[in-house]
């Protein structure tokens, strides 16, 4: 795996790493009874860039980026967000890095019992809990204008296309200001149309609040639009990583057959 690994490693992004990373995970493991998900992963997220991770399906993606928020507890390795070892924290000291945290679910999850404005104000009385009632409006107003769905404030999630779903569910998301945004397969299920509109909202979400993102997908158009760096999952091992055109211009048969 050494030699084929060096052989698929590519140039490392332009994005500065100056600073050190936002996410550094060293050989996580994670696997459900007798199934090994995640064998042997290794990875950094930099500040202000977008990591694009590929792979199939079940190839623990999604395993991945749970085990970051601790929506599931690795087996071994170790995950540090923000300079803090995740796996360390209590219940509270792990609420609050979350709250630094934007997670935007594949399904949206939504309450659909709310309207998108308390979907919206949910997350802020629980996070920004000193806000007065103008402050919180405001702060409602300018995310629905930045995903362009400023009209849909009174509606129901029931009234929503999906793409419109998900379009609010990003709005929830970035309503609380995180510094670093996961994205579980934001396009899966929409239209090409929508799901150029997603990658292009990921894009404008990245320069408006300097976020630093992990993106999960298998739709290449989603990690043409959006990746700095890629990196591209394989038994549960990181199998290559570097530039999207590396990746593009690559020999290698797994992924050329990504890239046709």
């Amino acid at each position: 795996m050494e030699n084929l690994k060096t052989d698929r490693v590519v140039a490392a992004s332009a994005v500065t790493k100056a600073e050190g990373p936002m996410i550094e995970i060293n050989n996580l493991r994670k696997g459900f009874g007798a199934q090994n998900v995640l064998t042997n992963v290794s990875l950094r997220l930099f500040p202000g860039e977008n990591l694009v991770v590929l792979g199939k399906s079940g190839s623990g993606k999604s395993v991945l980026i749970k085990c970051i928020v601790r929506l599931l507890d690795p087996d071994a390795g170790t995950i540090e967000v923000l300079g803090t070892e995740v796996n360390s924290l209590d219940k509270k000291e792990l609420g609050e890095l979350r709250k630094k945290i934007g997670f935007l679910f594949q399904s949206g999850a939504l309450y659909d019992s709310m309207s998108v404005r308390q979907n919206l104000e949910f997350p802020l009385r629980r996070i920004k809990k000193n806000m007065t009632r103008k402050e919180i409006d405001d702060k409602i107003h300018e995310a629905l204008e930045n995903v362009g769905l400023e009209s849909a404030l009174d509606k129901m999630p029931s009234q929503l296309s999906g793409g419109m779903r998900k379009r609010i569910s990003l709005a929830r998301t970035i309503v609380v200001d995180p510094q670093i945004m996961l994205y579980d397969e934001p396009t899966t299920g929409l239209d090409p149309v929508t799901s150029d509109e997603i990658s292009a909202l990921i894009n404008a979400v990245k320069k408006k609040y300097k976020t630093s993102s992990i993106i999960i997908t298998h739709d290449i158009e989603c990690a043409l639009a959006t990746a700095d760096r890629v990196i591209m999952l394989k038994d549960g091992e990181v199998y290559a990583e570097g530039e999207i055109d590396d990746f593009q211009n690559s020999t290698d048969p797994l992924i050329k057959s990504f890239f046709k």
